[in-house]
Parts: C-alpha cells; structure tokens; sequence
C-alpha cells in the first residue's frame, strides 16, 4: 500500500503541474494538429492506400512523443526536486508515477491524433476493435521506452534533440508491427491475419516495460 501510495503520488504531482502548465499538452495538440494539416494539404483530394495512410499516422504519433513526453524528468532537474524524490522516495515509485503519466499522455496523443486524422482524410475502419487494440498496446510501449530514456536524457548536458535520436532505433520493431497491423486494420482484415504484429506488439510492450523496471534503479541513482 505505501508502495502504491508512492507512485501514485508521483503521478498526481505531475499530472497537477501539467494541468497547471499544460506544456506537453500544448506542444503534443499543435505538432499533431499541424502534422495533420500537413498531410491534408499534401495529399489533397486523392485516395491514398491503406499502408501509406498507416504509416503517416504513425509517424505524427512518433515525432509528437518524442517532442512532448520528454519533459518529465528534466523539469525535475530544472526545479531541483530530484534529491528530494531520491530521498522520500523507492526509484520504482518514481518510474511507476512517470510511466502512468506519459501512458496517459500518449493516450490523449493516440484520440487527438487517431480521430482527427481518419476524419480529415475520410478514413474508414471496418475494424475498429483491431485497430484500437494495435494502438493500446503501441501507447503501452511508447510510453514505457520514452520513461526511461527521459530520465536518462534529463542528466545528459544537451538534453534537447537527445530523445528523439535515442529513441527512433529503439521503436523500429513498435513502427514496423504497429504500421503493418494498422494497415491490416483499415483494410478490414480479421484478427488472425495481424496475430503476428499483435504478438510483436505485446512483445515489445512487455519487454520494454521489464527492462525500463529492472534498469530504472541505476539510471535514476548513478
């Protein structure tokens, strides 16, 4: 329960001063909104194939995470607060709150940029539980290796363009699934066709996540 109790408090802290500040909300809306823009006005009126549609979508979502969810950890830095975690609190806890939080970040992510950009290019999805399913399981990943590799940029001197040069090869298995699972999605495929993509998905979920717990320690204390 204390356990529990820790995180959760580190959670709410951050998510009280994102409410209050609303920075990464306000910088994740606009690269997604703008990204989106973009793509409307390139593409224009003409249809576009189910693998170009999926993999657009996942690109706004992958350079939209590693603009907004890297501030975490380094506004710990800036405001001197992370002695006083190291001293109150297990480094779990601390991972647990931050993960909670980009977990919930990258899931206002996932609905802002998932439904206005099936509406804007007049995208169909005739099968919507795959599909939600696929991008589930990619928000559990992304945010699992963006927690850990904001905690190890926040101590590095040039903390800016780090994360997403860290973090572009480590996504490669979640873009390459996650794109091809989203293709199979729109083209209305059964669930049978994407179990492979699915397993990579859960896989990489489940890997990152154990490795982001088991490395957390050393990178949160050394």
């Amino acid at each position: 329960m204390d356990w529990l109790a820790g995180a959760w408090a580190v959670f709410r802290k951050d998510l009280r001063i994102e409410l209050r500040t609303r920075y990464a909300l306000n910088s994740l809306l606009l690269f997604v909104l703008g990204a989106l823009l973009l793509v409307l006005f390139a593409v224009g009126p003409r249809p576009l194939s189910a693998r170009v549609q999926s993999a657009l979508l996942w690109i706004v979502m992958l350079f939209a995470a590693s603009i907004g969810l890297g501030r975490s950890f380094v506004a710990e830095q800036e405001r001197g607060t992370v002695l006083l975690l190291q001293l109150h609190t297990h480094p779990s806890m601390v991972f647990a709150g931050k993960w909670l939080f980009n977990l919930l970040m990258v899931g206002v992510l996932t609905v802002v940029a998932a439904g206005p950009f099936l509406f804007l290019l007049d995208i169909s999805v005739p099968a919507p539980g795959l599909f939600a399913t696929i991008l589930g399981l990619g928000a559990v990943g992304l945010a699992s290796a963006t927690t850990l590799l904001a905690a190890l940029v926040a101590r590095a001197a040039r903390q800016g363009p780090l994360l997403p040069v860290l973090l572009l090869p480590l996504l490669v298995p979640l873009l390459v699934s996650g794109t091809s699972a989203t293709r199979k999605a729109i083209a209305g495929l059964p669930w049978v066709q994407a179990q492979d993509e699915l397993l990579t998905l859960i896989g990489f979920a489940g890997a990152t996540l154990s490795a982001s717990v088991v490395l957390f320690d050393f990178v949160w204390k050394e």
